[in-house]
């Protein structure tokens, strides 16, 4: 295992010369191994570790200038979603919040201030897909950045810089990791200019991670293609078996072959993930069935080796505006779970019984 360089400080061989190490703000060998080992496997020549995964989208908007446009996809996380209209806009930054599953709404927002495109896909929690070789043809002909936020699918599912994109971004706190024991961020990118303005910014803002969280993520991503393997064998069935539950209303997972992405998902996928979103109807139904699960730990957060269920338009979109909720189908009745990689028998049967309530 790559060691744990519990250091903040370097000794100097003499006044002006370093070995590569002045301070750990700057570079840390352990942090210097994660980023490698991210962007590796994102297809990628540069990584930068963040404190967080919004620490990593705020670098990432720190590329912008006072009075730049970012064209954002309407169903992103709600902590992105707050990040960018509660800080960045009294910063100076302007966003559009549109519908990216349709090419022709981030085509007609786009104006001569637009420098950026933010996407998901699949979408927290809608499970909404945005065609990004599509986007990323429409990026470079207008000369915007697309950025693609790829926590959901991670890169054992999705490659988003294979197929055009400029800028990767992860939640390393979710499946990279995989065991709900830290919290973190990453950007990658091939491009060195990019690199060389993330590179000063990590460096300038200071948002890093420490050591060991940087070494916890390294040791989950030796396991990260056997533990997505599960992550989607059990999330296919379980997704299949809600379609079929007389209480369930509706089920939310670019797996299933009625999800109307479905093709897009097989094309730009190569696995659909444990996340799925089920309407239920009501907040009260929401509720009990939220409450009642055994195996399925009622938290915020995903992609750990355990299963978590969630409300969203209570917990990790709450920050987002009713109107803006329910306009895409977050309702109050909306359940988002990420399924462990527990046996899936044992969680069907947990489900059941809270549903059965």
């Amino acid at each position: 295992m790559t060691p744990i360089y519990q250091t903040s400080t370097y000794v100097q061989p003499a006044l002006g010369k370093h070995q590569g190490f002045e301070y750990a703000r700057t570079r840390n060998p352990t942090r210097d191994a994660l980023e490698r080992n991210v962007a590796a496997l994102e297809g990628a020549t540069h990584g930068f570790a963040y404190a967080s995964g919004l620490a990593a989208t705020e670098a990432i908007l720190k590329l912008l200038s006072a009075g730049d446009q970012v064209i954002c996809g309407e169903n992103v996380y709600g902590g992105t979603h707050r990040l960018m209209t509660h800080v960045l806009e009294r910063l100076g930054l302007e966003f559009r919040f549109v519908d990216t599953r349709d090419l022709a709404n981030i085509e007609g927002a786009i104006t001569g201030a637009t420098k950026m495109i933010f996407v998901e896909t699949p979408t927290n929690p809608m499970m909404h897909l945005t065609d990004l070789a599509a986007a990323a043809t429409l990026a470079r002909s207008r000369e915007v950045l697309l950025v693609v936020d790829n926590t959901f699918a991670t890169p054992v599912f999705q490659r988003p810089i294979d197929l055009g994109a400029e800028l990767v971004v992860h939640s390393t706190t979710k499946y990279l990791n995989g065991h709900s024991d830290m919290v973190g961020g990453v950007v990658l990118t091939s491009r060195d200019d990019l690199a060389e303005q993330l590179a000063f910014i990590q460096n300038a803002a200071g948002a890093v991670p420490g050591p060991l969280d940087c070494w916890l993520t390294l040791r989950g991503t030796k396991t990260l293609p056997l533990r997505m393997g599960q992550h989607d064998r059990s999330g296919r069935r379980i997704a299949q078996w809600l379609t079929e539950h007389a209480a369930v209303e509706r089920v939310y997972y670019p797996g299933l072959p009625d999800h109307p992405q479905h093709e897009l998902a097989r094309r730009q996928m190569s696995g659909f993930g444990g996340m799925i979103s089920f309407e239920l109807g009501s907040l009260e139904r929401a509720r009990s069935v939220v409450e009642g699960t055994r195996l399925f730990a009622l938290a915020e957060s995903l992609g750990g080796v355990e299963s978590l269920i969630g409300h969203p338009a209570t917990m990790t979109h709450a920050s987002v505006p009713r109107a803006m909720r329910e306009a895409m189908g977050l309702t109050d009745g909306l359940v988002r779970i990420s399924v462990g990689i527990e046996d899936t028998e044992d969680l069907i049967e947990d489900l059941d019984r809270a549903l059965a309530r």
